[in-house]
């Protein structure tokens, strides 16, 4: 792994300063009763700082989007001798398998309940994560970029992990809907 340079890790220790602070005051006051001012004194920077680590106030919350997005299309890429549903499932059952152990999550899950543009802006988000991920299936699969059945298989991916969310939030709930994208249905 490559060492970050001084300037990397202060770089690094200040967009994630931001997030921190973002996070525990959106998740004490409520998203809209926070200014990014306020986000930007709680970090000890200046709102012009802010932004540009962060280009809106919306995406102080998710903070981690392309990582996220990177981390899917690694899992496609990365593979190892499995199929492609093989990879997604098994990436998404270890993302899925740290939410009970992350005390942030529970916070950052509210934050986005309790606010529709939130909510609104998770949805187009996981939809240029969608559209990625069905870029590196194409290319990993040598299909065309724009083949339906790639495009196919990372919206059906990506709405797994929301499905089992919705149906108990274990991540063994993946196992049944990757089975059925693997395999087909079986009735």
């Amino acid at each position: 792994m490559e060492q970050l340079g001084r300037r990397e890790r202060k770089k690094a220790q200040t967009r994630q300063a931001l997030a921190d602070a973002a996070l525990e005051l959106f998740a004490a006051r409520g998203y809209d009763q926070v200014s990014v001012k306020e986000v930007a004194d709680a970090a000890d920077v200046s709102v012009t700082t802010l932004f540009k680590y962060f280009p809106s106030k919306e995406s102080l919350v998710f903070d981690q989007d392309s990582d996220v997005e990177a981390a899917l299309v690694a899992s496609v890429r990365d593979r190892d001798g499995r199929s492609v549903p093989q990879a997604l499932r098994d990436h998404l059952h270890r993302r899925m398998s740290k939410r009970p152990t992350d005390p942030e999550i529970g916070d950052f899950a509210r934050v986005i309940a309790q606010n529709p543009a939130l909510g609104d802006y998770a949805e187009r988000m996981w939809r240029r994560h969608e559209t990625a991920l069905a870029h590196a299936i194409a290319a990993e699969v040598g299909a065309p970029a724009d083949d339906i059945r790639c495009a196919a298989l990372a919206r059906f991916a990506l709405e797994a992990s929301q499905l089992a969310h919705r149906h108990g939030d274990n991540p063994d709930l993946l196992d049944p809907i990757f089975d059925l994208l693997e395999n087909g249905w079986p009735f």
